[in-house]
Order: structure tokens, then sequence, then C-alpha cells
């Protein structure tokens, strides 16, 4: 596949028309699960209130605002592509009342009387017409992003640095896990505007080399792991959190942890898309796509940055096994 910039400017324009299918979602399944709930675009822009800096009471970038800044971009930017509607997700509800209901028990507030927002949320948006099959697994082209509140401070004034993670890589809708790389990651866009907002979800779109990174994804099926270095990973990864910090020296960082791998194992036998094979051994891609999987269970603030150490993670495993250097997992 060509690199993203250079396939808009190939396009004919005349000949291919876009399409937007109004009432398709992004994802029918949830991308990420833990402790989140499904919401729409329209329920976040008319029913969420929007914090606001405490010193002059000016509204951050809301959830709405980011969502709505990406969609904008993936349309001028892919403007002959099949764009779906955002698939969201929700965490940490702040609930609050009106004033004139202040004294009320909770169980007798009407639904008016009733504000909320939700700290932390995340969206993909799925480009089903750019696509690729790896293993048999069709993947197609998404933009995505976190916003969490919890990363700003809203003790400042407006003007402050908002923080926002937007990325842009494939879905493997097999299982709507994610597939991100660093190269098309941004983990922490620093923005004062919606205009440097829309600049950076541009920048990464225009930069982002899909070519490259279904390369490396295609590499993961030619390589497996025998069932001793699968049990010896897991075991590895699962000490690595109790290492003492000089041992750690020359690791490279997990940020998997015990629940994650729990996962993994269970799904190492369970009958599956990614399950091994009855000798016992397991395809690197399998392994990776139990890790994104796995990674599902995270918390929105996290998930990305687990998702990506996961392909970061499998790479490492794919330069140990084909004879690259030495990786203290498989030791």
């Amino acid at each position: 596949m060509e690199n993203i910039s250079t396939q808009l400017v190939q396009r004919d324009s005349d000949a291919l028309e876009a399409v937007v299918l109004g009432n398709e979602t992004s994802s029918e399944d949830a991308f990420i699960v833990a402790n989140t709930l499904p919401a729409t675009l329209a329920d976040i822009q008319h029913h969420h209130i929007i914090p606001v800096y405490s010193k002059d009471n000016e509204p951050l970038i809301s959830h709405g605002d980011l969502i709505e800044s990406a969609i904008e971009t993936v349309y001028r930017m892919f403007p002959y592509e099949t764009v779906l509607n955002p698939a969201i997700r929700v965490s940490h509800p702040v609930k609050g009342r009106v004033p004139a209901a202040r004294n009320k028990p909770a169980k007798e507030l009407q639904e008016w009387e009733k504000t909320i927002y939700y700290e932390r949320a995340a969206f993909v948006i799925e480009i089903p017409s750019i696509c690729e099959t790896i293993d048999g697994n069709p993947l197609s082209l998404t933009v995505g992003g976190v916003k969490a509140y919890n990363m700003d401070s809203l003790h400042q004034r407006k003007g402050a640095d908002e923080h926002f993670k937007v990325f842009i890589g494939f879905k493997n809708k097999v299982c709507t896990n994610l597939c991100v790389w660093s190269d098309g990651y941004v983990a922490d866009l620093r923005v004062k505007s919606l205009e440097q907002l829309v600049m950076g979800i541009t920048n990464l779109i225009s930069q982002y080399r899909a070519e490259q990174q279904l390369n490396q994804l295609a590499e993961l099926t030619h390589y497996a792991l025998t069932e001793t270095q699968f049990a010896l990973l897991l075991g590895r990864c699962r000490l690595y959190h109790y290492l003492p910090v000089a041992a750690r020296k020359g690791i490279p960082t997990l940020l998997l942890g015990d629940q994650q791998f729990s996962t993994i194992a269970r799904d190492y036998y369970r009958d599956g898309s990614f399950c091994r094979l009855p000798d016992g051994s397991i395809s690197l891609w399998k392994v990776y796509n139990l890790f994104t999987g796995a990674v599902k269970s995270s918390y929105i603030d996290t998930f990305l940055d687990r998702n990506v150490n996961a392909f970061d993670l499998s790479n490492g495993l794919l330069q140990t096994v084909r004879g690259g250097a030495d990786n203290w997992f498989l030791r």
C-alpha cells in the first residue's frame, strides 16, 4: 500500500466520489472494554457539560470538539473514501445537579435536573475502503484518539496546554483489536486551540506510512514461538514488574500488567482465531493479537500506550526469533 499522503495526491477526483455510511458505526464490538460505556457524538454534544478552567471559567476543548475535529480532518484528507461514523467509549463519569435540585434525594431527581460529563473518552473512525488482509484477517485503516481531562490542569487559565492522544493505524476486523505503532501515534499532543488540534491530527495523518506498518505486521506471520518459548515469555513478563530498577536497564519497557498476561495465557488455550496450534506453537502474528486483545481491558488513558507497547514487544520477539539481538524476555 502506498503511503497515505501520496495515495491522496494520485486519486482521480473525477472518477471517485466520497461515500459516507451515515448509519454504520466504526466498530460493531467494543475496541476497548474496561470500565467504559458506549456513547454517541450527539449525546456528547447535547447532554454532556464541558469542564472549564477555574481561574477564568473558559471552556476546555471538549470530547465533542476533538471528535468533530478528527471527523472533519478525515473527510478532508480522505475525500474519496468510505468513512464510517465514530465508535466512542467513555469512562469515569462526573455527576452533578442543577442548583434548584440541590436538596432533593438522588432517587427523586428528574432527568433535566441531572448534569454529567465523562472524564475520559476514546474514539475510532474506520475507513474500510483502505484495507489489507494479513493471515486471513481483514484490516481497515482507522484514525482515533483519546481525551482525558485528568491529564489537564483545570486550575489554570485558558491558554494552558491541553493534552490529547491521537493515532492512525489499522483495526483488525476479526476482533476489533487496534494495530498501532509509534510512527502512527502521538502520545501527548499539546495544543492551546482547536486550530492547533486540527493541525496536529493533519500532520499525523500526512506523515503516516501505511505500507511500512503493514509490511512489519505481515512479517510477524512468518515466525513462531514454540510452547516452551511462549511459556518463558509469559513468565518473564510477569517477573518484569518485580525486577529492581537497576536490573531493568537495557530491558525494553513493558507496560502490560498481570491482568493482561492472565488473559493472554487463557486465550492461548481457548479456541479462537489466535490460539495455539496442536503442537503448542503460535505465530508471532497471533501472539501480537493476543497482546492487543488483552490491552482492551486497560483504562482509556493507558490503552493506546499499551497497544503501541504490544507492537514494540512483538517486534522485539521477531528480531530475536529470526536471529537478531538477544532478548531478555526469551533468554
